[in-house]
């Protein structure tokens, strides 16, 4: 068949774009076509910006191309994520800015309490935030929200019923434990975890956020990978405490991330349980200034340099913190206080974060651009 700009758009105009449902040639997803004697180069945008989706969008071009065409045509794909206002036609959390994981690689570090303090922090600073407990089998975050008892409720829009977050201190809220009893075990299989979880994002009313915060079970099990799958994420944050056998694990969850299969920016690490802070009962500010490094000292920021990824901040072990927590009060409203300084700075450290993910992006939209322009 001759190479036409016709038969290029006919055979494009069977790939359907797996997260908006229909073909990329209606979509308008087919951002430039060049035809150089035996060599078609194609630049196709994509919802989904993670690895894995552009891999499977730049081999059905290749496949359909040369199906259409012949064997014997060169084909040459760009696929990029979708550009300036056009995220908006993302299926999957559209009106969403970023949304972020925050993982560990080891239980018991301190990732939930850490991620509650973000989410609380950032809504403090004017931020619209949601907030997914995904972690299937210790949904710790109604507790941690003082809302054991709630539960969220359902809307109806043009015939489909929605779920509503619960929300407790400016954030939306979603957990897989507002649908169990608190004292009832989650002995699921991943597939039943992962379609529990994957509902809470699709089936869920969230609105316009400036972030949603995932937080992640422990380790790196099929829930992840299914979460990278079926949600565009922005980033990922890794928490460990300094303790060797922390870090370890720690290296792998950023190791899981950087996947070429999965891709997704390690925004950071997070230090939590950096060193013990004694409370001093003579004193106005509440603790001393002594330091106690029962964990180890400044091993995360060791892994961080290792690695090349930044270490957003260092958390110290201090008992209200805790108590917080139990009482569904997260830390970071404690005003003025040691606690409450470090997740304020946590949350700074991450805005800059983000604000240098979108200056990357936008740079690379514009090499982009400029590439198919030259070709």
């Amino acid at each position: 068949m001759p190479i036409t700009e016709e038969a290029i758009h006919a055979a494009l105009s069977r790939i359907i774009e797996p997260d908006l449902k229909k073909d990329i040639v209606e979509l308008d997803l087919v951002r430039d076509i060049t035809v150089d004697e035996n060599t078609v180069h194609v630049h196709v945008e994509v919802s989904n910006p993670a690895m894995h989706s552009r891999k499977r969008m730049e081999e059905a071009v290749v496949f359909n191309l040369q199906q259409a065409l012949g064997k014997d045509v060169n084909v040459v794909v760009n696929v990029t994520p979708l550009s300036g206002e056009r995220g908006t036609l993302r299926k999957v959390l559209p009106h969403v800015k970023y949304i972020v994981a925050v993982a560990s690689g080891k239980g018991g570090v301190g990732k939930s309490t850490v991620t509650a303090n973000l989410a609380v922090g950032l809504a403090k600073r004017g931020w619209k935030v949601g907030l997914v407990d995904a972690d299937i089998h210790g949904p710790s975050m109604p507790m941690m929200f003082d809302v054991l008892r709630d539960r969220p409720t359902t809307t109806e829009v043009n015939g489909k019923h929605w779920i509503v977050p619960v929300e407790s201190h400016g954030v939306k809220l979603l957990s897989i434990g507002f649908f169990a009893d608190p004292g009832q075990a989650i002995a699921w299989r991943g597939p039943m975890a992962s379609k529990a979880l994957e509902q809470l994002f699709k089936d869920a009313d969230w609105g316009e956020l400036d972030i949603m915060l995932v937080d992640l079970p422990p380790g790196t099990s099929d829930i992840h990978l299914s979460l990278v799958q079926a949600v565009p994420l922005s980033g990922a944050i890794i928490v460990s405490t300094p303790q060797p056998v922390a870090l370890a694990d720690a290296r792998k969850g950023v190791g899981f991330f950087q996947l070429p299969s999965v891709n997704v920016p390690v925004l950071g690490i997070v230090e939590n349980m950096a060193w013990f802070t004694p409370e001093d009962p003579d004193s106005g500010v509440g603790v001393t200034g002594v330091r106690h490094y029962i964990f180890g000292q400044g091993g995360a920021r060791v892994l961080a340099e290792e690695l090349g990824v930044p270490l957003l901040g260092e958390v110290p072990l201090i008992q209200s913190i805790r108590e917080a927590g139990d009482v569904g009060r997260p830390a970071v409203l404690q005003e003025k206080t040691v606690a409450a300084r470090a997740f304020d700075d946590l949350c700074s450290a991450l805005q800059v974060r983000l604000a240098e993910l979108d200056a990357v992006k936008a740079a690379g939209t514009v090499r982009a651009e400029q590439t198919t322009t030259n070709a």
